[in-house]
């Protein structure tokens, strides 16, 4: 009965979605805006609503468009809480290419097909039969255009490891996947110790890096750590790692002492409470128009390597004056903000502010205010250095 109500409940959601994007561009035409930025910001503003940022805003608002405008039997058996909002995700993002005619006809054979009797993986194996049925060239031609998107992609995973992939053709990934597999055969078969998992990671690094082991490789990696660990080796606080998170003080310890001669560490150390009143040195020249050097490093390393809106985990791509250079906004810390791209540019529509609530020069962390067009307004608050 739960799953019901919370398919229903996504189901008014997406309707919501859909009035309120509606409104915002009536709204925006009202106000002037550049026909070419209508719509522009309400994925960000459904993101922060909905407290998951601007990509699953985007997500949310195309599938609430789609299911209301193109799938509409889909969304009534939503709406029923005869599917989940994952399976009709599904669906939307197998038809996404049909135009509105052809969708609306593979709609209705999904439900004639019993859709809402399926598994997740057989509805959506089922709407990508379907969809390649109604438009067979379409579907060629979408296969020809997604290799544009061919990309590399690093995440953060558990336990200080990560998830390194990318998205290739077909043909390039089973290749990758057959050289890796003869090589940890090969060792495989003459004794080699390590797990075959183990054996491919490490031939993927050694391969991709250029050389073996992948530890020699030069880099530079900021490590923000407590000044207390260093004074004393037995404190246990954990240690930073920008735009990655925490790690345990042992293993920023492992990493300093693996590091070697090849890689360039820059540590930065924070002040102990009660030291200098609590406050972190910082400066820049507050004339320029530009945020370089080391101002510029210093705010991508005090917001985290992170987009400093609410939710948005994306990398810092802009470094943003809070209160604009020409409305005499100075480059400094304080006024500062790194921000991706995406919410550098949104900042400009009508309607939207963003403001300083706490510097972060006082022995406080950074508070940064953004209102958007509807009067809602979310805190920024900087992260914590160790």
């Amino acid at each position: 009965m739960l799953e019901k109500v919370k398919a229903a409940v996504a189901a008014a959601q997406a309707a919501e979605v859909v009035r309120f994007a509606r409104s915002q561009v009536a709204s925006q035409r009202d106000a002037r805006v550049d026909y070419r930025r209508l719509g522009q910001g309400i994925a960000e503003q459904v993101g922060l609503a909905t407290r998951t940022g601007p990509w699953h805003g985007a997500r949310k608002l195309t599938l609430a468009r789609d299911l209301i405008g193109e799938l509409p039997q889909t969304f009534d058996l939503l709406a029923q809480g005869d599917i989940s909002e994952y399976v009709a995700q599904l669906v939307a993002t197998e038809t996404s290419h049909l135009d509105a005619e052809t969708r609306r006809l593979v709609d209705q054979q999904l439900v004639a097909a019993g859709v809402h009797q399926m598994a997740p993986k057989a509805a959506a194996g089922l709407a990508r039969r379907l969809a390649y049925a109604a438009d067979p060239e379409g579907a060629v031609r979408r296969a020809r255009t997604a290799r544009a998107d061919r990309r590399v992609s690093l995440r953060p995973a558990p336990d200080t490891m990560t998830w390194f992939g990318a998205l290739l053709p077909v043909e390039d990934g089973v290749r990758c996947l057959a050289a890796l597999t003869r090589h940890t055969d090969t060792l495989k078969a003459q004794g080699e110790s390590r797990t075959r998992g183990q054996i491919m990671a490490d031939t993927a690094v050694a391969r991709l890096t250029g050389q073996a082991p992948a530890d020699g490789a030069p880099v530079e990696l900021n490590l923000t750590m407590p000044i207390e660990h260093l004074l004393d080796p037995d404190q246990s606080t954990p240690a930073d790692l920008p735009g990655w998170g925490p790690i345990p003080a042992g293993l920023a310890d492992d990493l300093l002492h693996r590091a070697g001669a090849r890689v360039w560490w820059r540590r930065l150390f924070t002040a102990p409470a009660g030291l200098i009143g609590g406050r972190m040195v910082v400066g820049g020249d507050p004339t320029a128009r530009r945020f370089t050097g080391w101002l510029a490093k210093l705010l991508k390393l005090r917001d985290g390597g992170t987009c400093r809106e609410p939710y948005c985990a994306a990398p810092i791509r802009h470094l943003d004056h809070i209160t604009p250079y020409r409305d005499g906004g100075e480059t400094t810390v304080d006024n500062g903000r790194g921000v991706c791209e995406r919410h550098n540019h949104i900042r400009e529509l009508p309607g939207w502010k963003v403001e300083t609530l706490q510097s972060g020069s006082g022995g406080h962390p950074s508070v940064i205010a953004t209102t958007t067009p509807t009067g809602h307004t979310y805190l920024s608050r900087a992260p914590n250095p160790p």
